[in-house]
């Protein structure tokens, strides 16, 4: 095989997945695992955690799971050391975690709710990206993948808080590319379309009217199976993308073309 184009393959790679029990992290998690990378998923939910643990494990993969909450500076650090110390480092990073608040009108829009939105999808990728970076210097470099939303690159109504804290994952991801690329740091972020994950399912609640209108908004006619973000975010973390820095990617089936 031509030199270059065989470094998607993870053999030897540790790979932390924040959010990594549902939706494009588990996707992410599942994917990495079968092409050979220990994964660390970390997340809330520790049932599904485990459970996703011992399914990776069933087939011959390597899992662990450290119940983590990212707007935790505590919990962010154990979770790198947690990962360092049982598979022995850790070379790409998954920030993936993330919530939706609900739809209000911005004029309504209480403090609590924009609060907790920007700790999780902003402040969480911060503390992440932070820590990610301080053991990557001092472990010959790595790659961060941060996941955006179409939301991170144009408005979205009732939605303030998610809209917001989504440009600045891209803000983060821009920040820390450009201070420690020259370092062997690839930072980056995914930019997804809407997905068929248990949030978004939760989000339009059934009601096929909304569906109707979100897939409308994307000239590929449907939303996207988060196994086809798996695959763009596992291209990202691997040696394939070695060139790709400061990017946001986006992989949302025409939206952010039109």
């Amino acid at each position: 095989m031509q030199a270059g184009f065989d470094k998607i393959g993870f053999e030897g790679r540790v790979i932390a997945v924040t959010g990594g029990t549902g939706g494009i992290g588990r996707a992410t998690t599942l994917l990495c695992a079968a092409r050979g990378a220990a994964v660390v998923i970390a997340d809330l939910d520790e049932q599904r955690g485990n459970e996703l643990v011992e399914e990776i494990r069933s087939v011959g993969g390597k899992a662990a799971f450290t119940r983590t909450d990212v707007t935790s500076e505590r919990d962010v650090e154990a979770m790198i050391d947690f990962t360092a110390s049982t598979f022995g480092g850790l070379h790409a990073a998954f920030n993936n975690a993330g919530v939706e608040t609900g739809l209000t009108p911005l004029q309504d829009f209480p403090l609590e709710q924009w609060q907790r939105g920007v700790s999780v999808n902003l402040t969480g990728v911060f503390l992440c990206v932070k820590h990610q970076i301080r053991h990557m210097l001092a472990h010959g470099g790595g790659a961060i993948l941060n996941t955006s939303s179409v939301s991170g690159v144009a408005g979205f109504p009732m939605s303030v808080d998610y809209v917001a804290a989504k440009h600045g994952v891209i803000g983060i991801t821009r920040a820390a590319a450009a201070e420690v690329s020259d370092k062997g740091i690839r930072v980056n972020a995914l930019v997804p379309g809407a997905t068929e994950t248990p949030m978004f399912l939760k989000l339009i609640d059934g009601n096929d009217a909304i569906r109707e209108i979100v897939e409308s908004k994307h000239p590929i006619g449907r939303i996207a199976k988060p196994t086809e973000l798996a695959e763009a975010a596992a291209w990202l973390l691997s040696d394939a993308a070695s060139f790709v820095v400061g990017a946001a990617i986006s992989v949302d089936g025409g939206y952010s073309a039109m």
